[in-house]
């Protein structure tokens, strides 16, 4: 019965041109080129394991000592008391807004189940150098990644003329640097998606978990299908605004002020640019314009750019925070808050952060 369901949900009918099956771009010795192997859709599992191995190393002997050295808080929120009783009760609503019930309750005072609920909802929130530390990380793969993707591609025809994404499809060969590309991409975002539950937890938790379980099914899907052409366009031009997405972050948590605003304009230019620009009016007019005109279309092809689209409103919600931020910088004179987010109890703006008090804002370092 799960041989039917499988067999049933990759039919060739839906997954493939027509007068295409599985076993022509099925990788052989007789083939005429490389096609992708589906097995190797597993690959990026393991090797996200060995990604979250080497964040910790990282983080724990180079990217900690760094923030240290630049003065970086690690100083954690103060404990709650211990009590069993307003810990259940904080664990079956820990942002219950009727705390006169909890009070009578527990035969306490309101105002001191409001201090206990306080300090019990701070305890669980990361220090600033736990927050550097991840930011950094996210930094040096995405520079990394995008060096390498530039380079991957650099000698490819589909870098300059996006309709060799579709020409020849599905008989289109896979590369070693292609394979190595899609698989390091696939296992980062793989990793990202299961530390996402251990991570500084932010107001767009769920959009980024959208955002991830996307970008998974689309390069999967993709590497299926042998559509890495049009894939390794997509992950250079995501790769590109994210490094300043976490630069910006990193920056302002060092309290490098003037870099922190330096980034964050590269950012809008870049951000705009790639996910506001590039990647509606390039990719997605390709996917829907000139793709249907070169190739015969069949049922994955909506899945593909319906990926496509869910991606693009994930920018555009994306792009309404920056703005409101680039608002506020404007207004302030500096960039404040969190640049796509914050975390999910208390912003990360200086107003609101022990570690960005108005007295350390005046003696913030500069570059």
């Amino acid at each position: 019965m799960i041989r039917t369901l499988v067999d049933a949900f990759w039919s060739e009918d839906v997954w493939l041109p027509p007068n295409t099956t599985w076993a022509d771009i099925a990788p052989g010795p007789d083939k005429a080129v490389i096609y992708t192997d589906h097995t190797h859709v597993f690959y990026p599992i393991p090797l996200a394991l060995v990604f979250i191995t080497l964040r910790y190393l990282l983080e724990r002997y180079i990217y900690a000592p760094f923030g240290l050295y630049l003065g970086i808080s690690n100083i954690r929120p103060k404990k709650a008391p211990t009590n069993p009783k307003l810990e259940a009760e904080y664990r079956a609503n820990p942002r219950a807004k009727e705390l006169c019930y909890v009070a009578k309750k527990l035969d306490m005072t309101e105002r001191e189940v409001e201090r206990w609920y306080r300090l019990r909802r701070s305890q669980d929130k990361p220090s600033t150098l736990v927050k550097f530390c991840e930011n950094i990380w996210k930094v040096t793969f995405y520079v990394c990644n995008f060096i390498f993707g530039i380079y991957v591609l650099w000698d490819k025809a589909w870098l300059w003329d996006i309709d060799q994404c579709y020409i020849g499809y599905p008989h289109q060969g896979l590369t070693n640097d292609i394979w190595w590309y899609y698989m390091v991409s696939a296992a980062f975002y793989w990793a990202l998606t299961i530390s996402q539950f251990w991570d500084v937890r932010r107001k767009d938790f769920w959009q980024m978990f959208v955002h991830h379980i996307a970008t998974i099914a689309l390069i999967s899907f993709s590497w299926v299908c042998n559509l890495h052409r049009i894939g390794t366009l997509v992950l250079l031009l995501h790769d590109c605004a994210d490094i300043f997405v976490e630069a910006v972050k990193a920056a302002k948590y060092a309290n490098y002020q003037r870099l922190c605003d330096t980034l964050f304009l590269g950012l809008i230019v870049t951000w705009i640019t790639t996910r506001v620009g590039i990647f509606p009016f390039y990719i997605i007019w390709s996917t829907s314009i000139r793709a249907p005109m070169l190739l015969p279309m069949f049922p994955a092809y909506y899945i593909f750019n319906s990926l496509l689209c869910l991606l693009l409103v994930l920018h555009v919600v994306w792009t309404v925070l920056i703005l409101q931020i680039a608002y506020i910088t404007i207004k302030a004179g500096q960039m404040e808050g969190d640049i796509r987010s914050s975390s999910s109890e208390l912003s990360d703006s200086p107003g609101n952060s022990n570690d960005a008090s108005p007295t350390r804002r005046n003696n913030k370092k500069t570059i």
